[in-house]
């Protein structure tokens, strides 16, 4: 055992090897095929989306706040496709899954939902990784041992801030968007 351990409390140690176990069991590969099984399934190629045009008047409320735009289904394609083009569509991506994860009731789904999503998002190295600090993948981490609906919550506001500040900006000043409010 580490020396640093060592000087913990015995409580103190129970309690880390539960929570160890208890991460082990999100982390391990599935052993049969229904395992994999997968309440969505990973998306297939994209065709061009065939966005329906709002109205200028709709569009150019956008414009208050990012909560108008992915409020808006019209204006959260939108603002997915334009992400898409630069390259940071996982941003949408994780904020979509995380609103979807804390619609889910069921805990057998709500732990499918947690896995994937950490896995695509969280984990290092990631498939689709989102860019948050440190301190908040641990939260994060550390939240998948209970599930409940605000157990991405944390991460998701870091990325809302992250596309608030920095993406929506350049939406709004896209010649796309643009096109929408004359």
């Amino acid at each position: 055992m580490c020396k640093g351990l060592a000087a913990l409390p015995q409580t103190c140690r129970i309690r880390a090897k539960e929570i160890k176990s208890k991460l082990g069991v999100l982390l391990q590969k599935p052993e049969n095929g229904i395992d994999l099984i997968i309440p969505y399934p990973e998306k297939p190629e994209k065709k061009p989306e065939k966005l329906q045009k709002p109205i200028p008047e709709e569009a150019s409320q956008w414009r208050e706040s990012l909560d108008h735009v992915l409020t808006n289904s019209c204006g959260l394609a939108m603002f997915r496709s334009f992400l898409r083009s630069e390259f940071s569509e996982e941003n949408i991506e994780f904020w979509v899954a995380c609103e979807d994860f804390k619609k889910t009731k069921s805990p057998m789904k709500m732990a499918v939902k947690a896995r994937k999503i950490y896995e695509d998002f969280i984990q290092t190295e990631g498939p689709r990784e989102v860019n948050i600090d440190h301190y908040t993948k641990d939260v994060t981490l550390r939240n998948l041992v209970d599930l409940s609906p605000v157990t991405f919550d944390l991460a998701q506001k870091r990325i809302y801030a992250l596309m608030e500040k920095d993406s929506f900006g350049r939406f709004l000043r896209s010649e796309q968007y643009q096109e929408l409010v004359k």
